[in-house]
Parts: structure tokens; sequence; C-alpha cells
């Protein structure tokens, strides 16, 4: 269950929940199925997406096949962690996930060039995949994994794709 829900069921001086927090609720089972549908895309997708990405990656710009190969391996974790964190609704659960092993990926490995390009390429690819209410649901979460990965606070937006 996510922070948000987790803070609205753990309130034991409440007796019924307040009309705010019955709206945060509503918001969150009334997006699930949205959630879901993005989230089984993703899953049962994920090598047709990243196939023309790892593609993309060793003809634009010459990268050797072993950066391309990290990157893409970090990015599909990154896809993933993004996707259980948008099912979720947690919008901390990319950064704790991440946190501790993707940007000391990234620095040991020097892909911080391939994975910017990664990042661009993917949300290009997301873009011709889902509508951009779908792709409001997964752009925090990968904003936040983008920022960790490439350790800055710039990131590649989606809003070029909305």
């Amino acid at each position: 269950m996510t922070f948000k829900l987790d803070t609205l069921f753990n309130s034991p001086e409440k007796q019924y929940l307040d009309a705010n927090d019955l709206s945060t609720l509503s918001q969150y089972v009334s997006s699930i199925p949205d959630r879901m549908a993005v989230y089984r895309t993703l899953r049962d997708q994920e090598i047709a997406i990243m196939q023309p990405i790892a593609d993309a990656l060793q003809q634009q710009a010459g990268h050797p096949e072993p950066l391309v190969e990290r990157s893409v391996r970090n990015g599909l974790m990154v896809l993933r962690y993004a996707a259980m964190a948008m099912l979720l609704d947690d919008e901390g659960f990319v950064e704790e996930r991440l946190q501790g092993w993707l940007p000391e990926m990234v620095k040991a490995y020097e892909t911080q060039a391939v994975d910017q390009q990664l990042f661009q390429l993917l949300f290009q690819q997301l873009g011709k995949i889902f509508s951009p209410a779908q792709l409001n649901l997964l752009k925090p979460n990968l904003e936040k994994a983008q920022s960790l990965m490439l350790n800055t606070r710039e990131t590649v937006t989606l809003a070029g794709l909305l």
C-alpha cells in the first residue's frame, strides 16, 4: 500500500475519513484500472520498447557495445521500478529503490552520455505507445529515476510529447 494510503488508514484519532481523505482514496481507486493497463503494457512490451532504443544507441553515436548494454540494462531496471511506483502511486519508491546503487553504477561505468540519450529515446518510444494521460502516470517516476541516474536536477521531460 502507498504511503499516502497508509497515512489515511493509520490515523487512530479519526473514526471516519474526512472529505479530503475520501477524495484522495477515491482518486487512487478510480485510477487503478489505468495504472494497471499501463503496467501491463510495459510488462508485456518491455522488449519491443527497449530493443529499438538499444539499436538506436548503437547506431547513432557509435557507443561501445558494453556501454550500450550496461545502459540498456539499467534502463530496463529504471522502467520496471518506475512502473511499480506508478502502480503503487508511491512517489518515494523509485528513489528508495534506486538511490543506493544506480548513481554509483552510472559513475563507475561512465554511462552518463549513453544514459542521457537512452532517456530521450525512451520518452519518444513511450510517447508512441501511451496516451498523454497514461504518460502522466509514469512521468514523475521516470523523471525521478532520470535525475538519480544522471545525478542531476535537469531532466528530459515528457512535455514535448504531451
